[in-house]
């Protein structure tokens, strides 16, 4: 399997998404409005759930209405992200494991993103990001070399930004949408937000 780039603007709202509840798990869908085959560009992302992540008919819910969105926008779903309650633990669940497993039946690139807990803090050198790829008929550790996140510096600083504002909370995810179906899961005000932060010139959206 080849290179992932992840956007500014996908990586920004996980971020903000494990943020915004840090004693959760969350988790989310990878999208690419790039053409199937090649590199796997993450160019965005719609965060799903931070609470009951293993309750299937919601997750069914969500993955079909993203779908349907996807269609009408010109996107694809390319993988799935998480993040555990438990910092220490960035390891895969079953239920990582199992929506990867239905996204990957549709997107034979797909990866399963684990956010690393430990490693969320602002001016943080490294990502703080876990990759896998199915290889072999398992989910397995990507090379690290293979994944890249451009100008990583200038990133962290649109992150840290968003977070002095108090921006994790303009985040919506498909959970509070549910409870409130006024609230748009698609998060175009915090995208506006986040993709005028981000410098034109250097392609990184």
């Amino acid at each position: 399997m080849g290179e992932v780039e992840l956007s500014c603007l996908a990586y920004a709202k996980m971020y903000l998404h494990a943020s915004q509840f840090p004693r959760c798990s969350v988790n989310g869908l990878l999208l690419s409005s790039s053409p199937a085959g090649g590199a796997v560009c993450i160019t965005d992302c719609v965060p799903l759930l931070h609470t009951h992540l293993s309750l299937a008919p919601i997750t069914q819910l969500a993955l079909t209405q993203v779908d349907v969105w996807c269609l009408q926008t010109q996107q694809r779903i390319v993988g799935y992200y998480q993040a555990n309650a438990c910092v220490s633990d960035s390891s895969p669940t079953p239920c990582a494991l199992k929506i990867a497993e239905k996204i990957f039946e549709q997107c034979n690139n797909a990866v399963l993103l684990m956010i690393d807990g430990e490693k969320m803090f602002p001016g943080g050198r490294v990502p703080p990001i876990v990759v896998y790829e199915r290889k072999d008929g398992r989910w397995a550790l990507k090379d690290k070399h293979t994944i890249m996140l451009r100008q990583w510096e200038e990133t962290c600083s649109i992150v840290n930004q968003l977070l002095s504002s108090g921006d994790q909370g303009l985040l919506v995810d498909f959970d509070s949408h549910l409870d409130d179906i006024t609230k748009d899961w698609t998060n175009q005000k915090l995208n506006a937000k986040i993709l005028k932060l981000v410098s034109p010139a250097n392609g990184n959206v």
